[in-house]
């Protein structure tokens, strides 16, 4: 076997390839490892040349290996093996592209799929904990301050023996904000409505998840009493402003208990659904990790034997490949051979 060290005598060789067979040649060339090609355009930017449509497929076939790799994570881990598979052939692209694009487009269905299911669960866990907490709320005495509104107040010491009575007579409303913005977020509701409201705000006991970026979230459940339309309009902009979500909650007790076991039947039904959309979207990277390795090796061969397809010039009737190339003279018979091969 012939050495690569500098005092192996070279020899600089042009090649005319016809165009059917460059591919061929040049993978055969490739597997052997003993040639080296010059850029025959190098003056000549890389969107110009010949095959750049082809080095663009191979691309987004990474890009797309890529994106199942990361989703796999590193609970699934790809297949690999010890013998590296051979260089597909030009057709064999068409065939990765179709297997690849689908695979891609249901996963992402199924990750479109999950994450909707999971905003749905986390809306109906806050709506939970939402009823649950008011319910509280409800049942406990509680009196409002005699300065509750500046403005004309009577009829109002009759209100002030119990929240059912309060909610009963003036209008509130009820919603979940992330624990970090509620200091703000009172202040300005005290500041925006002169202090003509009542707000009363618990804690969530548990953290939730959030879709999108799968990190805790701590929220707290808040109610706020006000009278008249102005001020709930200034509540309702305001709650969209430190974007906290507000939910419908039945003024009757009653109301509210149906409610709620409406909402646990939901997220029961709720939790079959996602785990068997989970459970679908594990079965698609196992398949794809069988082949994932397998995959990126082929794909990293023919972006590479695009690319010195790249280097080389195409003659005027576009029917010949020419490529000029270096290799130990010693193994000129392997190259021949080679080419033979690739023909």
């Amino acid at each position: 076997m012939a050495s690569m060290f500098r005092s192996e005598e070279m020899c600089l060789m042009q090649l005319f390839l016809q165009v059917e067979s460059a591919y061929c040649c040049v993978a055969e060339l490739g597997e052997l490892g003993l040639v080296q090609f010059r850029d025959l355009n190098a003056n000549v930017n890389n969107f110009q040349r010949k095959f750049v449509n082809e080095v663009r497929r191979c691309e987004s076939l990474e890009r797309i290996l890529r994106f199942l790799e990361s989703e796999m994570g590193e609970e699934i881990l790809p297949v690999t093996s010890e013998k590296y598979p051979e260089t597909p052939p030009p057709r064999e692209m068409i065939d990765l592209e179709t297997v690849l694009e689908k695979l891609e487009g249901e996963l992402e269905e199924a990750n479109q799929n999950l994450q909707a299911l999971k905003q749905n669960f986390l809306e109906l866990t806050e709506l939970k904990h939402l009823l649950k907490k008011t319910q509280d709320f409800f049942e406990t005495e509680t009196n409002l301050p005699d300065d509750f509104f500046n403005e004309d107040t009577s009829g109002l010491l009759e209100l002030r023996s119990t929240p059912a009575a309060i909610a009963a007579k003036l209008g509130f409303i009820a919603g979940v904000i992330k624990r970090e913005r509620l200091v703000p977020f009172e202040r300005l509701l005290w500041r925006a409505c002169r202090g003509n409201i009542y707000l009363k705000f618990s804690e969530m006991d548990t953290p939730l998840e959030d879709p999108v970026t799968k990190e805790e979230m701590k929220k707290n459940v808040f109610i706020i009493f006000y009278q008249g339309e102005q001020l709930r309009q200034k509540i309702k902009k305001i709650c969209d402003g430190f974007r906290a979500t507000i939910y419908p909650c039945p003024e009757s007790a009653g109301e509210r208990r149906e409610m709620a076991a409406g909402v646990n039947t939901r997220i029961e039904d709720l939790n079959t659904v996602i785990t068997q959309t989970e459970s679908y979207r594990q079965m698609l990277l196992k398949e794809a990790s069988a082949n994932l390795w397998t995959w990126g090796i082929k794909v990293k061969k023919m972006k590479a034997i695009h690319h010195i397809l790249n280097s080389c010039n195409i003659d005027v009737t576009q029917q010949c490949v020419i490529a000029e190339i270096w290799f130990p003279v010693v193994d000129t018979p392997r190259i021949k051979k080679a080419l033979n091969q690739g023909m």
